[in-house]
């Protein structure tokens, strides 16, 4: 009998910036989603080479830059009830698209 595939959870990068309210907002949202759903956060600041690379390969106009499994959510206010749904779904690999 084979066993159950487990599906590793979500993987949500944020890149914030100082001074940013959208970012705190954000960092509140997951931490509340964080209570219905099981993810991996990451948060880097856009100073943190890393950070600055992923604002550069997306383009991000505005902060907080979101990935969800590497690839690009939002940039600016977080859309919480889109992220609430797509959490909510098994991961795929086309899950983040723009």
């Amino acid at each position: 009998m084979a066993e159950p595939r487990t599906v590793p959870p979500r993987r949500v990068t944020v890149v914030h910036a100082p001074g940013c309210h959208f970012c705190d907002d954000a960092e509140q949202a997951l931490g509340d989603l964080a209570r219905e759903f099981a993810f991996d956060v990451r948060l880097l600041d856009v100073g943190d080479p890393r950070g600055a690379a992923l604002v550069a390969e997306h383009h991000a106009p505005m902060f907080p830059l979101v990935l969800v499994d590497d690839a690009f959510f939002s940039a600016g206010r977080l859309p919480r009830g889109k992220l609430r749904r797509l959490l909510g779904t098994v991961a795929s690999p086309a899950a983040g698209a723009r």
